[in-house]
């Protein structure tokens, strides 16, 4: 009896190493994101407080707006202070870049934390790469707990620093990953069950 239970066509199997050439250009980009980041970091620091700024402007904008066009809707008043305050943040954000730039390094830290613990337990499972996975979490780990012992001095540059520092590292992990795919691995191979 043939197992289908990973919707499979047994007749048809995917090629082995299909798709690494999008795991190597999103490797190829993060390395490069990463290497400008590095060489400019308040540059970096300063675009992910104006991008992160416009998206609260934005979100703040669309909530307002449906909240004025739920006339008969209960989240009404919900919706339109939400938007309001994601306004007021967006608004904050995008005049007042280095007060933000400390609260976006907060967010860094709390999603380099994150990032790494998953990154150690995704790592653990790891047939290839274990150990450059698991060296990647401890890293990010690292740096977030860096982050937060630094602050407020460090926050214009910080931010920049460590988000090419992890894209660098991130990219050389993705480039590992498509080159053993492309020899016919299974992408960021785990261990079956």
């Amino acid at each position: 009896m043939t197992d289908t239970s990973l919707n499979q066509d047994p007749l048809h199997p995917p090629a082995a190493g299909a798709g690494w050439g999008w795991i190597l250009a999103y490797g190829v980009l993060s390395i490069v994101l990463g290497m400008l980041a590095f060489l400019n970091p308040f540059a970096a620091t300063y675009a992910a407080t104006m991008v992160i700024g416009a998206f609260f402007i934005a979100a703040g904008l669309v909530s307002v707006a449906a909240g004025i066009a739920g006339k008969d809707h209960e989240g009404r008043g919900y919706a339109i202070g939400f938007g309001l305050l994601s306004l007021v943040i967006g608004l904050l954000m995008a005049f007042s870049p280095g007060t933000a730039a400390v609260s976006l390094t907060l967010l860094v830290a709390i999603w380099l934390g994150i990032r790494g613990a998953l990154e150690i337990g995704l790592g653990a499972r790891f047939r290839r790469g274990r150990g450059l996975m698991i060296a990647l979490g401890v890293i990010n780990i690292l740096l977030a707990v860096y982050v937060l012992a630094t602050l407020p001095w460090s926050a214009l540059t910080l931010p920049g620093f460590i988000l090419g520092i992890s894209f660098l590292l991130g990219g050389v992990t993705a480039l590992v990953s498509a080159l053993h795919h492309k020899k016919g691995a299974k992408p960021f191979a785990a261990p079956e069950v």
